[in-house]
């Protein structure tokens, strides 16, 4: 879970000011003597650290917190902002052609993902109703161009390639006139990376850029490597002007220290960060969204655009048309699940959820949800079509129950106790569509009652 060592310790700290009526400056002082250290076990830059808690201390010091009636809530605020500040305020977005091709060049060390994250970033544009093109610009690394061709291949993007015996100068520059013969609008560039920063690397990135110009230099960093990423951020910077960074494998970064430090330390903005293993699974980063989740007070506009981009609209419309008048089925059902499963592993989601205590979820087993939801699934994958349609035929026969369980290497019980929690969401619905009338009847009565006619 990201930024679940910090996040735990953080909001810890706060529910012992929240707690208190009113505060002194030892209870600010001691608040921020725990910040600190949460902020260095999370492996942020020292000078990071000195800078924030030094900041965060002197405005939690002044008299409208001290004085406040609701103190713990002002410190919240006050360390809401100065994180959302430390990683950028808001979203930096690509800056793009709006006419004509835009060029993207991904720079990185061997091994934190750029060829993946290439693919990631195409899918991402193309969503946005963008035309994108693949550039395999590594002809060092074994198999680094048919690796992009898989990936190309996997979310049906193009990817230009001249093999590996032409310089990354001419294949780049070649791909600029292959993307206007072909009508695409983006190029994306997967350039080559090394083990360790040299001399021979810059150099040829440095021609790629002199060369094709781009829009956008980004630099994919692995989130895990902690301060290092911050040091090669720093290094590749220094030598390229890069204009911005995207962070892989954030997803399982328990500390948090590269994506609380990079922008502080180089001045150059997290534009996407990668949460999963998926193609799907890169995010635009928005600073003040991740400090509202790493502060335990959830993240609800990332779940509704999750939930708007992976959920159909009609078919969510007529699934809640069906429940309310009462003829949603076991296929209906068997949909809601597919729809669910769209928006990702269920840990993912309750750590949007405002109130979501790091701690707590860490102790939660979710994967018990999701061992439900599956074993659902079975069960109606082992009805007969008429069985899913009319759930009645179940209710009524031991052998279709049996037949169900065996299907799905389950138990009878468990049949029983699917068909219980189906019975009693149709009377929820029923009591629902009643209480609708009602206040139908009530408004009518209410805006016509009085009138003579």
């Amino acid at each position: 879970m990201a930024f679940e060592g910090l996040a735990s310790k953080l909001q810890e700290t706060i529910k012992k000011l929240k707690g208190k009526g009113k505060l002194s400056e030892k209870d600010i002082k001691e608040a921020m003597r725990e910040v600190k250290l949460a902020l260095l076990e999370a492996d942020v830059n020292y000078k990071v650290v000195k800078n924030f808690v030094k900041d965060v201390s002197e405005k939690c010091l002044g008299n409208e917190v001290l004085e406040s009636l609701t103190p713990g809530q002002q410190v919240i605020k006050i360390v809401n902002d100065e994180l959302t500040k430390l990683m950028g305020n808001t979203e930096s977005k690509l800056e793009l052609n709006p006419n004509g091709i835009s060029v993207i060049m991904l720079v990185g060390l061997q091994g934190a993902g750029k060829t993946t994250m290439a693919g990631k970033l195409a899918l991402n544009l193309r969503k946005n109703n963008k035309k994108p093109l693949l550039v395999a610009c590594d002809v060092y690394r074994p198999a680094a161009i048919k690796q992009l061709q898989v990936v190309g291949k996997s979310i049906d993007i193009p990817v230009f390639t001249m093999g590996d015996k032409t310089s990354p100068v001419d294949i780049a520059k070649a791909s600029i006139e292959h993307a206007k013969n072909e009508g695409c609008n983006i190029v994306i560039i997967d350039t080559a990376g090394r083990l360790h920063i040299d001399e021979e690397l810059m150099n040829e990135l440095k021609d790629i850029k002199e060369n094709i110009v781009p829009n956008e230099i980004l630099l994919v960093v692995d989130s895990m490597t902690g301060q290092d990423a911050v040091n090669v951020a720093e290094s590749f910077n220094s030598q390229l002007d890069v204009t911005g960074v995207i962070l892989t494998k954030l997803d399982g970064d328990t500390r948090g220290g590269a994506a609380l430090s990079i922008k502080a330390m180089t001045g150059k903005p997290i534009k996407y960060v990668g949460m999963g293993e998926k193609m799907s699974d890169l995010e635009i980063f928005h600073p003040e969204r991740m400090s509202s989740r790493i502060l335990g007070m959830g993240d609800m506009l990332s779940l509704i655009e999750k939930a708007q981009a992976a959920i159909d609209e009609e078919k969510a419309q007529e699934l809640g048309n069906k429940m309310l008048s009462q003829e949603f089925n076991f296929e209906d059902f068997l949909d809601m699940l597919h729809q669910m499963k769209k928006l990702g592993p269920l840990g993912k989601i309750v750590e949007m959820l405002p109130g979501a205590n790091t701690k707590e979820l860490k102790d939660l087993d979710l994967s018990q949800g999701e061992k439900e939801m599956s074993k659902i699934e079975s069960m109606i994958n082992s009805m007969t079509l008429s069985e899913r349609r009319k759930p009645s035929l179940i209710s009524s026969s031991p052998s279709r129950k049996k037949r169900i369980a065996n299907g799905a290497g389950t138990t009878i019980q468990e049949v029983n106790k699917l068909l219980k929690h189906y019975e009693t969401m149709k009377k929820m619905m029923k009591n629902m569509k009643g209480m609708q009338k009602n206040t139908q009847r009530q408004m009518k009565k209410g805006l016509f009652g009085k009138l003579p006619f």
